[in-house]
């Protein structure tokens, strides 16, 4: 061993030996150490998502667009910034917390006021005011021990010390020499000082160049404002680039000596020198941001891109809490109704409108245009949800929760999209990320995401219109399509050597029952569907549907209804258990009745009590009152409501007409009531196929004697279940189940509605997988795919580093390739 202590290795034995949620929690701690920033931010982030005001809305935008953007780190400027500015926040907070200010007095009036002054400022009286802000004041305090505890909190201020005295002995010898440097990083200082302005290059580099070297001419002439470029990683050292800074050192401070001079004289002049302390450093720190002499490349696109779509779905199933008065809206009871709610459109399309503009930039590798892109959002995105949103939701921020959890997802787009800035973009973009390994798991993946209706297309078309290449449209689809098949067709050549089938061995029935059972219970399934779906439908999932109303009207021919009743409300009843079982019991040996009878529950029927007196009077004309007795005394005539023909003249006497009135009416859910037939062949099985409908008396009554007085007809029904002494009409409503509102949009189709629009159009597809395989064979079965693979991947490689002639010649390569059966079988032969 090259170093051995016997202390050091007794704390190891000690340390090892601890229990595990011991070693958890020490794990843990470390682990917030290590990452003691991002809590900071995080709790930052959660306390303006509580509090949703204007005095908490100022750190997370400098966390965005100062503290992630800083190089390698925020600088102690940036964490002072934020200890004061929490510090201060809650002294004033707890000043206005006292009763005598006018706002104070009617605190649960204004509470919930997303618009009221002291609620947008943040000044208004509530319990618990500062809690979260002393979290985050002990969080800023616990990363400012971090920084202490491994010398990095006031590592600026000593660098910052050793460059300026360097810089005023360069001043005086004016000598072409390199200058030191500090061995650590520095990071931009935001609020440095204008005559502390300088170029500063270290000795040690050892980064990978962004920019070629035909650049480095341009960026020593550009480099007369820079300040403290933040080197990334070690470096080694650079020659022929500090003897060019000295010159513009010396111009840049007689140009800020002659701006002091003229601050003394005017008082406008000042304000300009004052406003030029502050520009100049937040145009230094941009511009370095924007063209850094190194880089670590990185890309982060996929996880930026999987924010967006989080946010995306958050919209879509959320879209309620970004609109007005429509916290109970259900998006698709909205597009059911063909109506598109605005909200829900503006808030899609804004989304969908910062991930198209998102690609753009990624694939133009624009850092500039990233770094505008991210203060027009952060600056948007704040200002409409704390300032627009609270209005036309007219609910605060931290009432809304879907609203917060968008902002969260957002605010983790824009951590990313920090980083994105701060390494850059990579210098080539080779396929989809999908693409990098031959497995299960990026097979099923890269398939499902071709499967997305038009996200392959919209992203095929993107790629070529913001990536510089001499193939048309339709070749780039071509390339695009040939490389994601034979990456399909590599997965499984892998899979193929990971778990080889050794030759003459038949298949294990793990893998045939496995896959082909499977598929053959798929296929049954998918053939009785309708049949399956419509009988459990009802049965198990559906909906007891009661009538409202039940209306009866009787006509003899054709003519002026004679009677019209309906019922409602309490004239509607429910059978109780023992009225039930004794309707069941009467029916017992006629099988035709108790199997229909199977099908429905005691909530399925009802009984109806009508009054026997017709709510509308008999208003028939004397001609038709004559043709209709004229009718009724012959007996060829046909009247559907009678069986047998009783002839009499109307009067006040009763008459009986028998076997006329159905007692059991059976209500379908999709047409007309109708009787049951199996219900009225008796009671008993003596009657046969018999019908027995019931009997009813009928009466004309008149009120008076004089001629066109009131007349009104009166029927009741003879042989009722429910004795009672007035006139009255009783029926049976045997209701059918009803499938769920979920469920109704293919319950409505019916079973050769499913048929036709479920069951063949999924048959068409699984006919198209079983046949036409032998036309597909030259192209499916390559046994070894990694020369083609290669050949697509240099497509994309010589595109990205602008050998467009090249690209071309590979891609007339890849076409005749596909076009030779021969070439395409020498290119495909297994490695020997």
């Amino acid at each position: 061993r090259m170093f051995h202590d016997d202390e050091l290795e007794e704390s190891e034995k000690f340390y090892v030996g601890q229990p595990r949620v011991l070693l958890l929690i020490y794990a843990l701690y470390n682990t917030l150490v290590a990452r003691s920033e991002m809590v900071c931010y995080f709790v930052i982030i959660l306390n303006h998502m509580i509090s949703a005001s204007m005095i908490t809305l100022v750190l997370p935008i400098l966390i965005f667009l100062w503290a992630m953007l800083s190089v390698p780190r925020p600088s102690k400027r940036f964490w002072m910034t934020a200890i004061v500015y929490t510090e201060v926040a809650i002294v004033i907070k707890y000043f206005f917390q006292f009763g005598f200010f006018p706002w104070n007095k009617h605190v649960d009036y204004t509470k919930d006021k997303p618009y009221h002054p002291p609620n947008i400022i943040g000044i208004e009286k509530k319990e618990g005011y500062v809690h979260y802000d002393l979290v985050q004041l002990l969080a800023l305090f616990f990363h400012r021990s971090i920084l202490k505890c491994h010398g990095l909190w006031d590592e600026d201020e000593k660098g910052d010390t050793s460059s300026n005295k360097e810089d005023t002995d360069d001043e005086l010898s004016l000598t072409g020499g390199r200058r030191d440097s500090s061995a650590s990083l520095k990071s931009v200082n935001l609020a440095a000082s204008v005559e502390s302005i300088h170029v500063h290059f270290p000795e040690q580099q050892t980064a990978i160049r962004r920019k070629s070297s035909s650049s480095i001419s341009q960026l020593s002439h550009r480099s007369s404002f820079s300040s403290h470029r933040s080197k990334r990683g070690k470096c080694h050292g650079i020659s022929g680039i500090g003897r060019t800074n000295n010159i513009n050192h010396t111009t840049l401070s007689l140009y800020f000596l002659q701006c002091k001079l003229c601050a003394v004289k005017s008082h406008c002049g000042l304000c300009c020198f004052r406003t030029l302390q502050v520009y100049v450093p937040i145009r230094q720190f941009f511009y370095n941001l924007i063209h850094p002499d190194y880089s670590a490349v990185t890309d982060v696109y996929v996880l930026m891109f999987l924010a967006d779509t989080v946010d995306f779905i958050i919209i879509v199933f959320g879209f309620w809490a970004f609109g007005k008065h429509s916290a109970a809206a259900d998006i698709t009871s909205s597009l059911s109704e063909d109506q598109v709610p605005e909200a829900f459109l503006v808030m899609v399309l804004i989304q969908f409108g910062t991930m198209v503009v998102d690609r753009a930039l990624y694939l133009k590798k624009t850092v500039m245009g990233k770094v505008i892109f991210q203060v027009i959002l952060v600056f948007g995105i704040h200002f409409w949800m704390f300032f627009i949103l609270p209005g036309v939701t007219e609910r605060k921020f931290s009432q809304n929760t879907v609203a917060q959890l968008w902002y969260f997802v957002k605010c983790v787009y824009f951590g990313l999209s920090a980083y994105q800035i701060r390494c850059g973009y990579p210098t080539r973009v080779l396929g989809n990320f999908l693409t990098k390994s031959y497995n299960y798991v990026n097979l099923f993946l890269f398939q499902g995401f071709r499967l997305v209706p038009f996200l392959t297309e919209l992203r095929a078309v993107m790629d070529w219109v913001w990536t510089d290449t001499t193939l048309s449209l339709s070749s780039w689809i071509c390339v695009e399509d040939i490389y994601a098949h034979i990456f399909i067709l590599k997965c499984w050549r892998e899979s193929e050597k990971r778990y080889p089938q050794p030759r003459g061995q038949k298949k294990k029935k793990v893998v045939k029952y496995g896959m082909g059972g499977m598929i053959i219970v798929l296929l049954i399934c998918i053939v009785w569907f309708p049949l399956l779906f419509m009988s459990l439908i009802k049965s198990v999932a559906g909906i007891t549907n009661k009538p409202l109303d039940v209306s009866i009207t009787i006509t003899l021919g054709g003519y002026q209804p004679i009677f019209t009743m309906s019922a409602q409300q309490n004239q509607l009843k429910s059978l109780d258990p023992n009225e039930f079982n004794e309707f069941l019991r009467s029916y017992r040996g006629n099988t035709a009745a108790l199997q229909f009878l199977e099908g429905y529950a005691r909530e399925d029927i009802t009984r109806a009590d009508l009054e026997g007196n017709s709510n509308s009077l008999w208003t028939i004309s004397p001609p038709s009152r004559k043709k209709m007795i004229q009718g009724l005394r012959d007996v060829n005539a046909d009247f559907t409501v009678v069986k047998k023909y009783e002839i009499f003249d109307f009067s006040l006497f009763s008459r009986t007409l028998e076997e006329v009135y159905p007692y059991y009416i059976k209500a379908p859910s999709d047409s007309l009531a109708k009787p049951i037939k199996q219900l009225l062949r008796g009671m008993s099985p003596d009657h046969g196929k018999q019908s027995m409908w019931e009997n009813i008396t009928v009466s004309l009554v008149k009120n008076g004697s004089d001629e066109g007085a009131p007349e009104w007809w009166v029927l009741n029904q003879l042989g009722k279940r429910q004795n009672t002494p007035q006139d009255s009409l009783e029926l049976f409503i045997f209701s059918d189940k009803v499938s769920p509102p979920s469920l109704g949009f293919l319950a409505g189709y019916g079973i050769m509605g499913l048929y036709a629009s479920v069951v063949l159009v999924i048959g068409k597809f699984v006919r198209e997988f079983f046949s036409g395989i032998s036309h597909s064979i030259m192209f499916e079965e390559l046994p070894n795919v990694d020369r083609i693979l290669k050949l697509c991947t240099d497509i994309f490689l010589v595109r990205e580093t602008g050998e467009l002639e090249l690209e071309e010649d590979l891609y007339a390569k890849l076409i005749f390739l596909y076009r030779s059966p021969e070439t395409m079988i020498k290119w495909t032969r297994e490695k020997t």
